[in-house]
């Protein structure tokens, strides 16, 4: 049975799209999910299935609409490709802060021309780089002022996608490990 890794966007921001996650785990067990528990109040589950990823994402989508009445992105990743994120690490040698230090999770890779626009946006230390289905962001001088990371949490990407700070990330990693 592989272990895996549910990434929910853009629940439970100020009024918007809600969902408490004892509620939310107990959906998952109830739909035949198994070892199911949640991070954070931002939509992180990591369960066991027999299930590939895709199908996984396709089903919590649905079950969320079905139960819930939410149309949010759902994103997946193995407990494999999530190890593979922290490992990759590009800015493991600057990314001081993990609450600065971001990965976004993408449902497929982002255009050239959109990579060079994060590129651009990026000011003084910050950096973005694309590895696969992820883009890794330092924030050095913090994430609300930032132009690139309001570019990467808008729609601009042209792909589904969802951020985690660092320490979320490496949480995740352990929890899919227990």
């Amino acid at each position: 049975m592989a272990r895996l890794v549910v990434l929910l966007r853009g629940v439970n921001l100020v009024r918007r799209n809600r969902i408490a996650m004892p509620a939310f785990r107990e959906a998952l067990e109830e739909a035949g999910y198994e070892d199911v528990s949640t991070y954070v109040q931002s939509g992180n589950a990591v369960l066991s299935s027999r299930k590939s990823a895709k199908r996984v994402q396709s089903e919590i989508g649905q079950l969320l609409a079905d139960r819930f009445g939410l149309d949010v992105a759902v994103l997946v990743r193995t407990r494999a490709e999530l190890a593979a994120v922290v490992e990759r690490n590009p800015f493991g040698k600057v990314a001081t802060d993990p609450k600065l230090y971001q990965v976004t999770f993408l449902e497929v890779a982002p255009s050239a021309e959109v990579l060079h626009k994060l590129e651009a946006a990026a000011a003084g230390k910050e950096r973005v780089a694309q590895v696969g289905r992820e883009l890794y962001a330092w924030h050095a001088d913090g994430v609300g002022r930032s132009k690139l990371a309001a570019l990467i949490a808008g729609k601009g990407l042209g792909v589904t996608a969802t951020a985690r700070n660092w320490t979320t990330v490496t949480k995740l990693l352990e929890m899919v490990d227990r």
